[in-house]
């Protein structure tokens, strides 16, 4: 910084000889019938010119030294939250939003410099030709700097609407295209139509109300550096009158129109547009969703006891992929307790896993409602009390304690890191790599240990509510086992498992059958007896107990307008799965 001002100083003494060296060259040269003396001042800010531009020179390279620094801490900053969230915009956000940033940020730093010392300079060369000039050129400078500066808070919030909504188009347009004939097929043009109005509707409401306010800076312009011209002009008889010399209006008019005029038009236009966009691009780069999660638990748990809410409810949900088509999943109601253990199990492509992505948060339901310890599934406060684990586990290439603890906010203590990784079975893998610290080679792991390495990750997080998706089928049933009751113990924990071994089917306190339309919900001894279908998946051909045809109807079946323990079906609760 001190560089840059020393640097930019030398462009303070061209802006002053700009019109000092003019008023000079006037009044006590060519005015005055001393030609040499004229040409001498003009070849003074002809000189000014030639030093100025080395110092420009120089100003580049401070403006580098500014900016490289704060590229790097940003494209750690990204880098950093896609190895931690897995997040899929930091591409984005490292090859354009990053060097955006840079070229915004250097921009900035220069036109704002360039005011600041042309300003300067102008403003002293006017008051070394005479204080009446200033008096007539301040005035108007400084209301038209105020009025930009009032402006720019509203300005910025409204461009930041305006890219909103444009990135909203975008978005739709991107998962409209590639679709196109999918929805004709469905007879969905319409609501396509209709969805895509609202977003351009939006867009243009956020453009109209951006050019009112833009209507400002034309404003301030107009104040602070065309105003000052014209009261120049129309007052020249009155400050000649007044003792200031012919050499010195036209040196005031060369201040105004060649250094006062153009800094400002360039600080407005750089400060007003590239800086709203420089502060939303990097709260965009900086904000990390995880830094409000404690606050949100914290206010969470102010709000609600644990006995207050279940673990998991789903009410009457329906969930297809596609307005005409057939839902996989139809009114289904559902209660998971704190601290239950339920196991989800049904033919292959029968919606096992879409039942899995409508709890994390990832498919939204066409009717009904799926909330996480009493909120709605895509609230805040819900998203940090649940953590999915697929069947294809992610690991990337960092140390072993930092795959293990990027789902906290906080740091992880060894020993807690330990503990979690002998509880799930990853301590053997652990002790094979090297330690917590040793690197991890994502490509050296088997698919089973990579599995372990983000069930560790889940068990570490304080998410109480687990999913794991088929996240154990690489293991053999034995380290299955073992992370399954892991979980299912963990303190105050509620385990969902989407069960590809009709073992892990037995191990938990409810299983839920799906079978297209139909779903049934009870304990293995329970639908054994009610299910054919879990019998079948079971491997247990073995006779119905003919009790559960008797005319009061046996725990573990499903029929219509009635709840009984063990059942799941559209419109009921269910007391297999108490609150």
């Amino acid at each position: 910084m001190l560089r840059l001002a020393l640097w930019s100083v030398l462009e303070t003494g061209q802006t002053f000889l700009t019109g000092y060296a003019l008023a000079r060259a006037l009044d006590d040269g060519f005015l005055a019938g001393r030609e040499a003396v004229g040409l001498g001042w003009l070849g003074a800010a002809g000189l000014g010119v030639v030093v100025a531009a080395y110092g420009t020179g120089r100003v580049y390279r401070a403006v580098a030294d500014l900016v490289e620094p704060l590229r790097d801490t940003l494209v750690r900053q990204v880098v950093g939250r896609g190895l931690r969230d897995a997040d899929g915009a930091s591409v984005s956000r490292l090859t354009q939003q990053v060097e955006i940033a840079r070229d915004t940020f250097a921009g900035l730093v220069l036109v704002s410099r360039s005011f600041l010392f042309t300003a300067a300079g102008a403003l002293i060369g006017l008051f070394s030709l005479a204080p009446l000039l200033l008096l007539v050129v301040g005035p108007p400078l400084l209301a038209g700097v105020a009025l930009f500066a009032a402006s720019l808070r509203p300005l910025a919030r409204r461009q930041e609407r305006f890219l909103v909504a444009d990135e909203g188009i975008a978005a739709q347009l991107g998962s409209v295209a590639p679709g196109l004939r999918d929805v004709a097929a469905a007879g969905a043009e319409q609501d396509m139509a209709d969805d895509l109005d609202r977003g351009v509707a939006t867009e243009y409401a956020a453009a109209r109300s951006l050019a009112r306010w833009g209507v400002l800076r034309t404003a301030a312009l107009t104040t602070g550096g065309q105003l000052p011209l014209v009261l120049l002009l129309v007052t020249a008889p009155w400050l000649l009158n007044h003792g200031v010399t012919p050499g010195a209006l036209v040196g005031a008019i060369a201040y105004v129109t060649q250094a006062l005029l153009p800094a400002l038009h360039n600080l407005i236009h750089g400060l007003g547009t590239s800086g709203s966009r420089l502060a939303i691009v990097l709260r965009r780069l900086t904000w990390d969703p995880r830094a409000s999660l404690p606050a949100q638990t914290e206010a969470y748990a102010q709000e609600t006891t644990p006995d207050e809410a279940p673990a998991l409810q789903l009410s009457r949900v329906t969930f297809a992929y596609g307005p005409l088509a057939e839902p996989v999943v139809r009114d289904l109601t559902l209660t998971v307790a704190r601290g239950g253990h339920l196991a989800v199990v049904g033919p292959s492509g029968i919606g096992k896993s879409t039942l899995a992505g409508l709890v994390a948060g990832l498919l939204e339901p066409g009717a009904g409602v799926v909330r996480v310890a009493g909120r709605s599934v895509r609230e805040q406060g819900a998203v940090g009390r649940r953590v999915l684990i697929p069947q294809e586990a992610y690991v990337f290439g960092g140390t072993v304690r930092e795959n293990l603890e990027y789902l906290r906010a906080d740091a992880v203590g060894e020993a807690e890191l330990l503990a979690a990784a002998e509880a799930v079975g990853l301590g053997g893998v652990i002790e094979r790599l090297g330690g917590l610290d040793a690197p991890v080679d994502p490509a050296a792991l088997s698919a089973g240990e990579r599995q372990l390495v983000a069930l560790t990750r889940a068990y570490v997080s304080y998410a109480p509510l687990a999913l794991l998706d088929e996240a154990t089928c690489h293991l053999d049933p034995v380290a299955e086992a073992r992370a399954e009751r892991a979980f299912a113990a963990r303190p105050g924990g509620t385990l969902v498992v989407i069960a590809h071994r009709i073992s892990s089917a037995r191990r938990a306190d409810r299983i839920l059958v799906m079978d297209g339309t139909h779903t049934l919900c009870g304990s293995h001894e329970e639908l054994l007896e009610s299910s054919s279908l879990y019998r079948e998946l079971s491997g247990n051909w073995g006779p119905v107990n003919a009790t559960s045809h008797s005319g009061s109807p046996h725990p573990g079946t499903s029929h219509p307008g009635t709840s009984h323990p063990g059942t799941s079906h559209p419109g009921t609760s269910h007391p297999a799965l108490p609150a």
